[in-house]
């Protein structure tokens, strides 16, 4: 560093002079810059006063020095992040070259096998002739599938089948074993998840992935081997026997449970080997496939409830990368025996998009958020650790899968039901099962509760996103839920002497989301739900007490291809342990082929197939569909709670009930999101008929008159009734708030609702500062003393939000205030003039 200098000293100013500053001095600077990077200059002058070292140098120079200083830094970081990014492209760029070059060998390949087939092909009719002539046709169109004879389950044995298997895997990993076409909607660049790729045209269903993490390979092969920690679906690997080799590998026995997505089929388990081994190239390789052939030896016989699926030969390639992390290929390929589950849902388990989605891209982006945790900061939202918050996490998704499957290994046991098969109530008294809820004791004195029940059912959805589904009732607790029965299940998880009584003892006040944690792709989020005044016991329903829920969401960006959609929740102690309590309850939407038509295989998918579905021609449900929508998903709930025991009938009613009632909430919903409705569900959410609307249209429709000077409505407009029929179906949306200090909406007709994204009931959740970004906020605040004070205020155009969160322009606002028949303030009332989404 180069200053002026004068008096000839070091470290001064002198007529265009220049030194450098001394050891000393620098070692003194750079000291006090890793204190305070930016001094203010009092600051300055202090630190002169404090480092007699400094004494000779002026205020202006330490200044200047500081702002070099910072300059050095912010540049050096510049060029550490350009220096990470040229790495990652030139490995990304390594990854698209051996892509390319496998593409240009299954190019020549098919050319190869057309040309073999139009040889064939010209032959064909010969061929026919001959009976005892296999088909040429057939044996051009169809691989030759090998049928490997029984295997001796000796080291030796299991070590041929091994290396069989490393050899099949890597030849689709890196060759052209399987032809894989890029999976939809995902584009491969340097800020991607990586190379997304999904089979086509071979057994089971299968997707590979390629991508650049930030971890050593022995460290991501540590992590991929941990399967449960970051496939939600994976209830247990156990690990049987392991087999060291000859070359350094490992060979392993393996037995693997995956839960049931849904109530409606029954759970897999597999029976593998799995071989690890280092290549001559240094790349790391992890591979695995069912064992089936096999004799005299260990073997895993058919267990209840589960289905024997097969794996083929699948794994991890992972090679280390120029200047740290690794580059790792995945395959994942499976025969998920579609046959033993209900035709409606088979599409979940031949779909090699579901296959990507639930498994394969959950790997990388497992990888991907350990990488940048151990990067970052190692502390996220309310004081946890990101390794606390996967934990959290994925005991809300683990417990809601227990709830799902319901397994009598786990001490689940059926209960009778009341003569319909629509909920399906389970009961777990089991020991282990409480004492895992942390249930048994609290300050000192046994828990009251003794018992869980869990109510479960799962439902057709017919034309509706589930991502905008979900997204509907995450925001808008309130339109499905009960609060008693929150104020119960929380209640229960403090381990306070409640009981459940038969009438409503809670009322939400209103909901505040607290977020936790997001993934790296912001793909699934943790966040707390505080229910703000609820009370939780009848006797203290005049203090209402705050509820907290631990809640999960996922799937809720509705441009992905494939995603199951998630909202699990827990009741939580206001202290927020990690070791609290949690009995998870929640909603799975997963997409259906919407291709294939299938009748509803029993009585609870009958609930929702019983919604009409608009007519095939709806532009609206084209228009979904083209944008890669799926017109059918099934929809699993199941809602848990602590009980004792000796009202195990009363609970299993409500419970049955309540589910129902959910049930019923959601088709309301799900059929006022239906795109297909658009031009339908008017009616269903009309207030027509209801006196006060009548009165409050018409006060509307009269205010506006006297404020602005001319008509809201076409003349000719007669009656109450009339009034609100036509203010309903008004092109432009009008809403109305409260006069309170924060204003919510109280009213809005068919195009407010629609431009909101909610229905009446939601909207009372809506308050007038949520819909307005931070330039409309600043309009409102300037013109709210206007409309107050004159009576109306035009507005210029802007952007506002939905509930949904999502951007609606408008090309100018109303705004007036809406008189009763005393001329009073009632409300006020908004216009927004020719809106649509962004």
């Amino acid at each position: 560093m180069a200053m002026s200098c004068k008096d000839g000293k070091p470290g001064s100013l002198d007529n265009g002079k220049y030194v450098r500053y001394t050891p000393e001095q620098v070692e003194a600077l750079e000291r006090l810059y890793h204190e305070c990077p930016k001094p203010s200059s009092i600051r300055r002058q202090q630190l002169i006063r404090e480092c007699p070292i400094l004494s000779n140098i002026e205020p202006k120079q330490i200044k200047v020095w500081f702002q070099n200083r910072r300059c050095r830094e912010k540049q050096r970081k510049e060029a550490s992040r350009l220096q990470a990014v040229n790495r990652k492209l030139t490995a990304m760029n390594k990854l698209l070259m051996e892509e390319n070059d496998r593409l240009q060998k299954q190019v020549s390949q098919l050319v190869y096998e057309n040309g073999c087939f139009r040889q064939h092909t010209q032959n064909a009719t010969l061929a026919t002739k001959d009976p005892s002539c296999e088909s040429a046709v057939m044996s051009g169109q169809q691989r030759e599938t090998h049928q490997h004879p029984p295997r001796d389950a000796s080291p030796a044995g299991l070590l041929s089948i091994a290396e069989e298997t490393l050899a099949e895997f890597l030849s689709k990993a890196t060759g052209t074993a399987v032809e894989w076409v890029q999976m939809p909607g995902m584009k491969p660049g340097p800020d991607s998840i990586g190379i997304i790729a999904i089979s086509h045209g071979c057994p089971g269903v299968a997707a590979r992935a390629c991508g650049l993490v930030g971890l050593e390979p022995t460290r991501v092969a540590e992590l991929l081997k941990d399967r449960p920690s970051w496939f939600h679906d994976c209830r247990a690997v156990d690990v049987l026997n392991v087999l060291p080799t000859a070359n350094g590998g490992t060979i392993e026995l393996l037995y693997m449970q995956l839960y049931a997505p849904t109530t409606l089929a029954p759970a897999r388990d597999f029976w593998l080997l799995r071989y690890t081994s280092v290549l001559e190239d240094g790349s790391l390789v992890v591979c695995e496939r069912s064992l089936k052939n096999t004799q005299n030896g260990p073997s895993m016989p058919p267990v209840q409830h589960f289905v024997r699926a097969e794996m083929l030969p699948s794994g991890y390639l992972i090679r280390p990368c120029e200047g740290g992390g690794s580059i790792i290929h995945i395959v994942d390929h499976m025969d998920l025996e579609p046959w033993s589950v209900p035709e409606v849902l088979r599409p979940l388990y031949e779909s090699s998009t579901v296959l990507a989605q639930k498994t394969t891209m959950a790997a990388l982006r497992q990888l991907r958020q350990i990488a940048q945790e151990v990067s970052q900061s190692n502390v996220t939202g309310w004081g946890r650790r990101p390794a606390a918050l996967r934990a959290l996490s994925q005991r809300l998704s683990r417990g809601f899968n227990d709830a799902v499957n319901g397994f009598t290994d786990e001490g689940w046991s059926m209960m009778g039901n009341d003569g319909m098969d629509d909920v399906t109530i389970l009961v777990n008294s089991s020991p282990d099962k409480l004492m895992g809820l942390n249930l048994s004791f609290a300050n000192g004195f046994p828990s009251v509760s003794n018992a869980v029940l869990c109510a479960k059912a799962s439902m057709l959805l017919q034309n509706v996103p589930p991502a905008i589904l979900l997204r509907f009732l995450r925001e808008h607790r309130s339109e499905w839920a009960d609060s008693s029965i929150d104020a119960y299940s929380a209640a229960v998880v403090k381990v306070g002497p409640c009981s459940l009584r038969g009438s409503r003892v809670g009322g939400f006040g209103s909901q505040v989301i607290l977020p936790l944690a997001h993934t790296v792709e912001h793909e699934e989020f943790l966040e707390v739900i505080k229910l703000e005044g609820i009370a939780q016991s009848p006797e203290d329903a005049l203090m209402p007490r705050d509820v907290f829920l631990l809640q999960l969401c996922s799937g809720m960006d509705e441009n992905a291809v494939g995603t199951c959609a998630e909202l699990i929740f827990a009741p939580i102690d206001a202290s927020f342990a990690d070791d609290a309590p949690l009995l998870p309850s929640g909603f799975r939407i997963i997409p259906l082929d919407s291709g294939k038509e299938a009748s509803s295989p029993n009585r609870t998918l009958d609930l929702a197939s019983a919604l009409e579905i608009g007519p095939a021609g709806n532009k609206a449900s084209n228009d979904y569909s083209a944008a890669g929508g799926c017109m059918r998903s099934v929809m699993t709930i199941a809602f848990e709670f602590a009980f004792e025991s000796h009202l195990q009938e009363h609970v299993a009613s409500m419970a049955r009930q309540y589910v129902r009632s959910i049930i019923s909430s959601v088709q309301r919903v799900a059929l006022a999101l239906s795109p297909s409705y658009s031009g339908s569900r008017a009616g269903l959410r009309t207030p027509l008929g209801t006196p006060e609307a009548q009165t409050l249209a018409r006060w509307i429709c009269q205010s506006y008159r006297v404020y602005m000077g001319v008509e809201l409505l076409k003349s000719g407009t007669e009656g109450g009734e009339s009034v609100l029929k036509t203010l309903w179906h008004h092109s432009d949306a009008i809403m109305c708030c409260s006069l309170k200090a924060l204003p919510v909406f109280t009213f809005a007709n068919q195009a407010g609702l629609d431009m909101l994204e909610t229905t009446l009931v939601a909207l009372q959740d809506l308050t007038l500062e949520k819909i307005f970004d931070e330039h409309g906020r600043k309009t409102l605040c300037t013109e709210f003393p206007q409309i107050m004070q004159q009576g109306f205020a035009c507005l210029q155009g802007g952007i506002c939000l939905s509930s949904m969160g999502r951007p609606v322009s408008y090309e100018r606002a109303v705004a007036w205030k809406v008189l009763n028949e005393e001329e009073n303030a009632h409300c006020i009332c908004f216009m927004f003039v020719n809106w649509s989404f962004v």
